[in-house]
């Protein structure tokens, strides 16, 4: 199903409707569920769905079993996004929010307990994510496909995982 299906003009800006996304199972999970549907900021809009689904479903996992989660989500997050992107025919459209969730779902593993560890760990997610320093900026620039929507996540959720860590044995 190409985009241009649902009425759309196909390109970067276009984005495919609730219709096409959620008959869909691998729109429906790119899109994070629908999440990506948002017309203003789907990445916020997508992590802050990731967010939800920790809260919910990932916080009380021990650390192994929550880590083949994240694990999991990644290299499906591969296919799916490469598999989603492909049927629309943009790289890495900003409704494509899967790779969101496993980045953020990283960068709060082994989080400190409590309600504002993960808080701050989706905020620093979401600042190495929006501003991609180095090597995150080189790597969006430079990796094609479903892996090159994913990795910039995995490394900004990596380097959101170390801050996090770090301010907590600061702050002990």
């Amino acid at each position: 199903m190409n985009i241009s299906d649902n009425n759309n003009l196909p390109g970067p800006d276009a984005t495919p409707g609730p219709a096409t996304v959620f008959k869909d199972p691998v729109m429906l999970l790119a899109f994070g569920f629908g999440s990506g549907l948002s017309p203003v900021a789907p990445g916020t809009v997508g992590s802050v769905a990731a967010l939800l689904i920790y809260f919910l479903l990932l916080q009380g996992l021990s650390p192994l079993v929550y880590l083949g989660v994240v694990l999991l989500a990644t290299v499906v997050g591969v296919y799916l996004c490469g598999a989603a992107s492909k049927k629309m025919g943009v790289h890495d459209h900003g409704g494509i929010v899967w790779d969101e969730f496993a980045g953020l779902w990283l960068a709060l593993y082994a989080a400190p307990a409590g309600i504002w560890w993960p808080l701050l760990g989706f905020a620093l997610f979401r600042f190495f994510d929006v501003l991609k320093p180095f090597p995150i900026s080189w790597l969006d620039k430079n990796l094609d496909g479903g892996l090159g929507i994913m990795v910039d996540d995995i490394v900004a959720g990596s380097l959101a995982f170390v801050c996090l860590q770090l301010l907590h044995l600061w702050l002990l």
